[in-house]
Order: C-alpha cells, then sequence, then structure tokens
C-alpha cells in the first residue's frame, strides 16, 4: 500500500483501504511502505505491517516502483506486489478478489486498474501556433449521443497488480497483461488540494465500510476532567474549585442531543458542584473507582450494543473504556496509553473543543450509516423490479404458449 502524506481524518481513522484489505479474504500480507511516524501508528492499529521507506525512495521525486523494488530487496518472499493507492479510497474487496484471480488462476502477469469515460478529446493548439484543433476519437460531422457511446479506458492508478520477475525489470505494467474495469463510482483519484473534499463525500456514498454493519451511535459517554475541561483546577482563597470549558463543547452536547443521543459524563473524583454550576442537564457520574464498570452498567441499561456507544477519554482511566466502546476518542493532549487505545485522535485539546470535534465525527458516521441503508435499500428494491420484470416475462410467454 503505498502511503499518501496528507490524509483527511475521516479517510485515515476510519481506514477504508485497510478494511478493504482485510476483508478480501485471501491470503497475502499486508504491508505499509512509509516514512511517516503518524502513518505508520495508524497502519499498526489496523494490523498491518510496517515497511520504512529509506530516504532515497522518500524524495517528492520517488516513485512507486523505486519504493516497491525496495521493498521486494528487504522482502525475498514475496511473489506478488498489489501496489494499492491510499489516494484512491473507494476500493472493495470484491475488485482485489477479482483481480488476484487474474493473477493467480488465470496467469497473468500485471493487472493494472482502468475506469470507462465519456468524454471527447481535442489535440491541443499551444498559443501561438497557427493550426486548428482536431478531433481525436469523434467525427463531428457523425456526432451521437454521448449516452450512446461506449465511451474509452482510461488507467485511472488506483491499483497495480505484478509478478516479481516483472518489477525487477523495472517495469509495473508488462508480460501477459490485463487491465481490471473499475466502477465509475468506485474510482476516485486525489492528486490536488480541491479532490479531499470531493473524495470524502464519494466515500460517504460508495466507499467500504466493512462486512458488519453500521450502527447509529446512541450514547457518548464523555470523562469531565481533561475532555470537557483542559484539567486544570483553580483554588479560591476560601477553598473553592473553579474549572473553565469551551463553550464549543456545550454547543456540542446540544448538537448530539437534538440527533437523539444520549450524553452523559464520568469522573474519577468527587465534582458535583462544578457540573451543577455548568447546567448541562447531563446524567454523570462522579468519584468513580471503575469507570469502565459504570459503562457497562449504561450500556445494559439502555439495551445498546457497544457499536451504539461512543466514549471520549483521556486518561489511563479511560483506556479499557476506549478500547470497549464502538467509537473511541481521545483530545490532542490525553497520555499516551489513551491514545493509543482510541481509534481517533482529535486535533482539539481537552477544554478547547475536543467535544465538539469528536461530536462532528460521530455526525460523519450517521451519515455513513444513511449512505449505507440508503445503498441496500436501491439494491433491494432494483433486485425486486428484476424480480417483477421477470415473473412478467415469464407470464407472457405462458399466456402465448397457451394461445
Amino acid at each position: 500500500v503505498d502511503s499518501a502524506l496528507r490524509m483527511p481524518a475521516m479517510l485515515r481513522e476510519e481506514g477504508s483501504l485497510f478494511k478493504t484489505c482485510f476483508y478480501t479474504s485471501l491470503a497475502f500480507f499486508i504491508w505499509v511502505s512509509t516514512d511517516h511516524d503518524e502513518i505508520e501508528k495508524v497502519a499498526k492499529q489496523f494490523g498491518a505491517k510496517v515497511h520504512r521507506r529509506s530516504p532515497e525512495v522518500s524524495q517528492d521525486s520517488s516513485t512507486s516502483l523505486e519504493a516497491i523494488t525496495e521493498f521486494l530487496n528487504h522482502h525475498r518472499e514475496v511473489d506478488i506486489v498489489g501496489n494499492i493507492q491510499a489516494t484512491s479510497p473507494c476500493l472493495h474487496p470484491s475488485d482485489l478478489i477479482k483481480v488476484a484471480d487474474l493473477i493467480q488462476k488465470e496467469g497473468f502477469d500485471s493487472v493494472f486498474s482502468v475506469v470507462r469515460r465519456h468524454q471527447f478529446r481535442w489535440s491541443e493548439v499551444k498559443k501561438g501556433d497557427n493550426k486548428m484543433t482536431e478531433p481525436q476519437n469523434l467525427n463531428p460531422a457523425k456526432r451521437y449521443r454521448r449516452q450512446d457511446w461506449p465511451g474509452e479506458l482510461y488507467e485511472n492508478g488506483s491499483f497495480y497488480f505484478a509478478k516479481r520477475h516483472l518489477i525487477e525489470k523495472g517495469y509495473l505494467q508488462g508480460g501477459k497483461m490485463a487491465y481490471y474495469e473499475m466502477r465509475a463510482e468506485h474510482s476516485v483519484d486525489i492528486d490536488i488540494d480541491i479532490d479531499w473534499p470531493i473524495a470524502e463525500q464519494r466515500v460517504l456514498s460508495f466507499g467500504y465500510f466493512g462486512k458488519e454493519p453500521l450502527k447509529e451511535v446512541k450514547l457518548l459517554v464523555c470523562s469531565i476532567d481533561g475532555c470537557l475541561t483542559n484539567g486544570r483546577i483553580y483554588v479560591t482563597e476560601d477553598h473553592k474549585e473553579m474549572v473553565s470549558y469551551d463553550y464549543r463543547d456545550i454547543v456540542g452536547i446540544d448538537l448530539l442531543k437534538k440527533r437523539g443521543i444520549q450524553v452523559r459524563l464520568i469522573s474519577d473524583r468527587d465534582c458535583s458542584k462544578t457540573l451543577s454550576a455548568m447546567q448541562l442537564r447531563c446524567v454523570a457520574k462522579v468519584n468513580v473507582t471503575n469507570k469502565l464498570q459504570v459503562l457497562k452498567d449504561w450500556q445494559e441499561d439502555m439495551g445498546l450494543s457497544w457499536k451504539e456507544v461512543a466514549y471520549l477519554g483521556n486518561e489511563e482511566s479511560d483506556v479499557e473504556c476506549l478500547k470497549q466502546a464502538g467509537m473511541s476518542a481521545v483530545p490532542a493532549d490525553a497520555c499516551a496509553a489513551a491514545q493509543k487505545a482510541a481509534a481517533y485522535i482529535c486535533k482539539s485539546r481537552g477544554g478547547c473543543g475536543a467535544v465538539r470535534e469528536f461530536a462532528e465525527h460521530i455526525f460523519l458516521l450517521l451519515e455513513k450509516v444513511n449512505s449505507a441503508r440508503k445503498q441496500l435499500e436501491e439494491i433491494s428494491s432494483a433486485g425486486k423490479e428484476m424480480g417483477r420484470n421477470e415473473n412478467s416475462r415469464k407470464g407472457n410467454k405462458e399466456l402465448m404458449e397457451k394461445e
């Protein structure tokens, strides 16, 4: 897997490509080639192995072929390499399974991805040239509608599979070659900044989210000290405690409630007076010695599965809760143990918008859930329509035979 240094948080944390690779049910190893510490961390969280690139093949001018060749030099046991671009996030397991069959069962030496496009091409005329543009793939005198034209195949760069002997000769494409045509909605390229928001929306509609069905989050449990607040405690002359919080986090809690998500607060110290002053109108449990037990009690009382529970924590006392919850996050300044256990690391620090940021992350998941449901409904509807058409054809045929 070729690593991109800049990946949007949604793509990085949800690991669309990792899920695609792990759920192919094929006997291969998943490696991430990178020189970036954060990418290495995320890759290992998903169970991938990491090959640390040398500085020589980590330059802006370095090619994928150079990185793959270096990898093969360190791993003589590898015979076939599938170079999957991290900038193509809508790849599905079924694509990789079919490509593997082309190489392993049909004997192709290399397979690469293409997409069908319906674009009329014209020759380029440089400024100052005394020339006219010429059509490249159409006859203007007999111009046809694009929907009546089968289109052309374009290499989309999503993946390149090749055998070792070919790569050692300096090729990713060669020998007995085959292309694999991807569905247009699954073909997403991220090359320039403007491609990122487009890709994020495409992933919501057509991305792969894993074998297990997505569920809506119905409960968010948030640790108070260090998440809702910045962890600092101010003590007045008359021994009263004061804390500060960010109004953005209060807005985030209100937005979660409006979406039907219950928010509960937890703390391992007695901060009941502080909570009363904040007037958050949330169920809270303070002076807790076992946060995981409280979380389990709440989960069982509400009749929820763990996939419907989200947890925001920042300390070692939150680690087991972070591991258990279906969605988990920590502020940017959380302790190392909590960061390792969490699936999402906020850019915001505790008490400085981390709750609001995690709320936005949850809303993004809800969009995925709705998108997945819509896809299933469309597939089901299409299947029923095909069934009705087939029954209608059979009925007409039987009627004609009787006549």
